[in-house]
């Protein structure tokens, strides 16, 4: 998708805004595990989310190659409306932000406070996502997607961090909402030219990704109800369904619990918060652990951006319940 050299001047670009995010090979969970697990911390960026990389290359894109455009619209579920948010405002933009009645209150509260303009619309993601397609045009602002080539861009630059510092890992697990992550991920293995294979991870509940790399067409789900909201998704996207179907080398599911238990693991461990979508890769590596015995593996800490009440819900191990 990008050449090597795109992605270097990309992560120049956003390591003009941010610096690199750390990555550790934690020893409290190589002893757990009995494998070299290194964590890329996204949730140390500025939002808290692996999602503002996006949005610096794609603010910096239509700075470009639309002067005049007055602002963005978009919908989230919060980690995607932080990132665009904060870019947007920070080059004098609008920043309109749509995300589901229901959503994380916290993650409501700081897309606000990084400057979005919030507007609660539908039951799901997808439902606010099709009415910010309704109404961009009548507010003459630029439609942002969950998808395009300069979020890919900015995003990927995590990976390119990530694998430039671990030319040892073999296993990658990186979570996919709309599918930005994992088609970084893949983009920034194929242009370094490393060999780690790349693993996808979805929640049982919201399995488009899932299903539709097993059906080779897109296949929508009626529901996505899962507390790891970022990949809450019901539709897939197909531009990034043609990339991760075939540069993934398996997709994965984890259960609630399972996750809630790798939020569980990441505190105890490392005392890093995760979010739902943060703690999946885990969890997913977690359950096929006896397999990766003396291996090298990478987990993709996406976000940090958990609800105080999930995650006190959480560590009295329990399961939060999404509305």
């Amino acid at each position: 998708m990008f050449s090597l050299k795109e992605l270097e001047d990309a992560h120049r670009l956003v390591t003009s805004t941010m610096p690199a995010t750390p990555q550790y090979a934690w020893p409290q969970l190589a002893e757990r595990f009995g494998a070299k697990v290194w964590v890329k911390h996204e949730n140390h960026t500025p939002t808290g989310s692996f999602k503002v990389r996006g949005a610096i290359t794609f603010i910096d894109w239509l700075k470009r190659t639309k002067p005049n455009c007055p602002g963005i619209i978009t919908a989230t579920r919060g980690n995607h409306g932080q990132g665009q948010a904060m870019a947007a405002t920070a080059q004098g933009m609008r920043a309109v932000v749509y995300v589901p009645r229901g959503n994380s209150a916290e993650k409501n509260a700081a897309m606000r406070a990084f400057g979005a303009e919030l507007v609660e619309f539908g039951d799901d993601f997808d439902e606010a996502r099709e009415e910010v397609l309704r109404v961009a045009d009548a507010e003459g602002l630029q439609f942002v997607p969950p998808f395009h080539p300069e979020l890919v861009r900015g995003v990927a630059t995590y990976a390119y961090e990530l694998l430039s510092n671990g030319p040892g890992i073999e296993v990658l697990y990186v979570p996919i909402g709309c599918g930005s992550g994992i088609c970084g991920c893949i983009t920034a293995r194929d242009a370094l030219g490393h060999p780690a294979k790349i693993v996808g991870v979805v929640s049982e509940h919201a399995q488009t990704a899932k299903l539709s790399v097993e059906a080779g067409e897109l296949v929508e789900t009626n529901a996505a109800r899962t507390f790891a909201d970022g990949m809450a998704v019901r539709v897939p996207v197909r531009e990034a369904f043609d990339i991760y179907r075939k540069g993934a080398e398996r997709i994965v599911t984890v259960s609630e619990e399972q996750v809630a238990e790798a939020i569980r693991v990441y505190y105890r461990d490392t005392h890093n918060l995760a979010e739902g979508a943060g703690a999946a890769p885990l969890a997913a590596f977690m359950a096929e652990a006896d397999q990766m015995t003396g291996r090298e593996v990478a987990v993709i800490l996406c976000g940090g951006n958990i609800d105080t009440e999930w995650f006190v819900t959480v560590m009295q191990g329990g399961v939060p319940k999404p509305t």
